[in-house]
């Protein structure tokens, strides 16, 4: 009787630290899932985060700025330096002749893009370690960031077949909601890869692998874990 006692104890102790564990899984992959997916969004916070700290106003995230900063990288996607430098830069004119068409933005509406950031990575990063190593790595780009003139902001990135990430931040000061506008009442031209920030569409493309590994993972986990508690559970009992 006492080693049946004994061997009780022992198995729900062992349970005890499995189902804590499972259940800081679970917890973690239902925050990730309940976030709103789209990690450009989460640099246009960052960005208003930084220059609110610095008592700066907050940009507009302008959806038309972020599809066309995704076209940028879109068409630099396979110019990555091993350092960490986008090797490519497209001309002017390609912004009002090919980046704003490919996204519905009106042309009536154009303004002035006042400045760029571009960055990318052999890998693909959450959008806090992006900002920090990747984009705004120095004084430099940081002026940028905190620059007065600014009004609005777009972010876009994508995966490239390589493996390698690519994010670039676009700045403007023009007037909020007036200036590239998108057509069909906003909706513009869906992207068929990558991720920018104001989209009303769902992200696609690479940056989505890293949290369809983090649910697999889980479930796999889980599977384990009632597994073995079936197991031990139909053992104690004989």
């Amino acid at each position: 009787m006492m080693m049946v006692v004994k061997k009780k104890k022992h198995y729900f102790r062992c349970c005890e630290w499995k189902w804590i564990v499972l259940c800081q899984l679970l917890l973690a992959n239902a925050v990730c899932a309940s976030h709103h997916g789209n990690p450009a969004n989460d640099l246009v916070d960052i960005i208003n985060k930084n220059r609110t700290a610095q008592k700066l106003p907050e940009l507009n995230d302008s959806p038309g700025l972020g599809c066309m900063a995704l076209q940028y990288v879109e068409l630099c996607k396979d110019n990555c330096t091993s350092n960490g430098v986008v090797n490519c830069k497209p001309p002017e004119d390609d912004f009002t002749e090919v980046f704003g068409p490919n996204c519905g933005v009106e042309l009536p509406t154009f303004g002035t893009i006042t400045g760029h950031v571009v960055g990318c990575q052999a890998k693909y990063l959450e959008p806090s370690l992006a900002f920090s190593h990747v984009l705004v790595n120095d004084s430099k780009a940081l002026s940028l960031i905190r620059n007065k003139s600014h009004t609005e902001v777009g972010v876009g990135l994508v995966g490239a077949r390589k493996g390698s990430f690519f994010w670039c931040i676009l700045f403007s000061d023009g007037q909020t909601n007036s200036t590239f506008v998108l057509e069909d009442n906003g909706e513009g031209i869906k992207q068929k890869t990558g991720c920018f920030s104001g989209s009303t569409f769902p992200c696609s493309g690479g940056h989505r692998i890293p949290v369809f590994l983090n649910n697999f993972m889980t479930m796999v986990l889980l599977n384990i874990f009632l597994l073995q508690h079936l197991y031990q559970t139909w053992f104690v009992m004989m």
